[in-house]
């Protein structure tokens, strides 16, 4: 797979005896996992879903295709699975992947640039974007219009207001 991919989830162990497995997803309900098309390993190797029931509103049984026992299975435990990015549909207004914001310039409403998101994360209680900053160091902001009024894909930034602190 060429270009950039985003991961849609994680092989949590081996389900049963017939090959199975569980994973954690990251798509919208878990049974979108089989939408894309086939996944994509870190090791390269493409898996293609031969059956899918979605088992909690973040999990999934898998079958992959020629994956038929559980000693198999058990060494996909821990692998990400994979699509290429333009297997996705186009996000709706105001929501984006993941994989589209990580490594956008974080500036702010000047245009002075701040840092670089690195990662999205969700604690549970929502998303937040962790900065590493120009100046060094880093931290959580939590991804929401107050703190993050503009995001630009098309010109690679987002726009940061930083929460003022009682110093």
């Amino acid at each position: 797979m060429t270009g950039p991919r985003v991961l849609l989830g994680v092989v949590a162990a081996a389900h049963g005896i017939k090959g199975e497995v569980k994973v954690k997803t990251f798509t919208e309900t878990p049974d979108r996992l089989g939408a894309y098309g086939p996944v994509t390993m870190e090791d390269g190797r493409l898996l293609e879903i031969a059956g899918l029931r979605a088992t909690k509103a973040d999990e999934a049984v898998v079958r992959f295709a020629g994956i038929s026992d559980r000693n198999t299975a058990e060494t996909l435990k821990g692998a990400h699975l994979y699509v290429a990015r333009t297997a996705l549909p186009a996000p709706a207004a105001r929501e984006f992947y993941h994989a589209d914001l990580v490594g956008l310039a974080a500036e702010d409403a000047s245009g002075n640039r701040l840092g670089t998101v690195q990662g999205v994360h969700n604690f549970g209680a929502g998303d937040v974007l962790e900065i590493a900053f120009a100046a060094g160091g880093s931290e959580f902001l939590p991804f929401i219009d107050a703190v993050v009024p503009v995001v630009d894909i098309a010109a690679g930034r987002i726009v940061v207001e930083l929460p003022k602190t009682d110093e």
